[in-house]
């Protein structure tokens, strides 16, 4: 019976080793290598232990990028966050229409992520974009700009797009989590003279913390991981001002051929998720428990 289950799992395992593991630690070995596009060619990888990652220390598009992309994990968290969690409130409850609006919603989540990057692109752009055309025809002319092209706005603009494509996702996750709170101990906190925001803060909240973990642990991994929005809407410019770590990563490797920074920088952009993933598992346990 025992061998009979190692057989059931193991091509499993043998497509984590080959596509997993195996690829993690090959990459992990390419970062404490000097591969550039020199000594890439023919073939010579001088072993530099850590040299790569104190060039990355050193570098000030990295810090750069580091910022850029704290700055563009928690915005873009807390704006899917807040807004899913509201829909997924309203939608809590039938009205007409309700399935309709409902099944509307999950357009900016089922929608190509090229097609939606595409949209705001165009969106946003400065002559012909249509939220400059808006703020032409409300007389707010002097606002209109060229968004993402310009330092001060761009990464602005690559996080109003991924707040739009993160908002279905969190709103099914959260309205399931909704409808798996029992009627009756809402029913009860009527009863008892409970208002609206009572509700919320004191039965809705509590019940509600299992699943905004997961929801939030979730939407860190996936943000960190952002790569084909930025690329088709600025290609980490203008002037680095939309270079997070995933689009730093793919500049240094592929743009100017520093193959062995790229692949560092990869493993510091893998461990950040990594760590995270690892609160969300002790936290779940933790809840276990209680």
């Amino acid at each position: 019976m025992r061998v009979q289950a190692y057989l059931l799992t193991a091509p499993a395992a043998l497509f984590l080793v080959l596509f997993l593991f195996y690829p993690l630690l090959n990459n992990f070995y390419l970062s404490l290598q000097d591969v550039g596009i020199a000594n890439f060619r023919v073939g010579e990888r001088p072993f530099v232990g850590l040299a790569n990652y104190a060039r990355l220390v050193g570098d000030p598009v990295f810090h750069s990028s580091v910022g850029l992309t704290l700055l563009f994990v928690s915005v873009s968290l807390l704006g899917q966050f807040t807004i899913g969690f509201a829909l997924a409130m309203f939608f809590n409850r039938a009205f007409p229409g309700f399935r309709v609006l409902r099944a509307l919603m999950l357009l900016g989540w089922l929608l190509p992520l090229v097609v939606t990057a595409s949209i705001f692109r165009w969106m946003l752009e400065g002559d012909l974009g249509v939220v400059n055309h808006g703020l032409r025809a409300i007389g707010l002319t002097e606002l209109a700009k060229h968004w993402l092209t310009d330092p001060t706005t761009a990464i602005w603009g690559v996080i109003l797009a991924n707040i739009w494509i993160g908002i279905p996702f969190n709103m099914l996750l959260l309205l399931a989590g909704l409808q798996g709170i029992p009627r009756s101990l809402l029913e009860a906190s009527i009863v008892d003279g409970a208002n609206g925001w009572q509700r919320f803060w004191h039965v809705i909240w509590p019940l509600m913390k299992p699943v905004s973990l997961t929801v939030l642990i979730l939407g860190v991994v996936y943000t960190f991981k952002v790569f084909d929005l930025i690329l088709i809407m600025t290609g980490g410019g203008p002037v680095n001002a939309t270079t997070i770590l995933t689009m730093f990563v793919y500049r240094t490797t592929f743009e100017f051929f520093r193959f062995g920074e790229g692949a560092a920088a990869a493993v510091l952009v893998m461990l950040i998720p990594l760590l995270f993933t690892i609160g969300y598992v002790r936290a779940t346990r933790h809840e276990e428990a209680l």
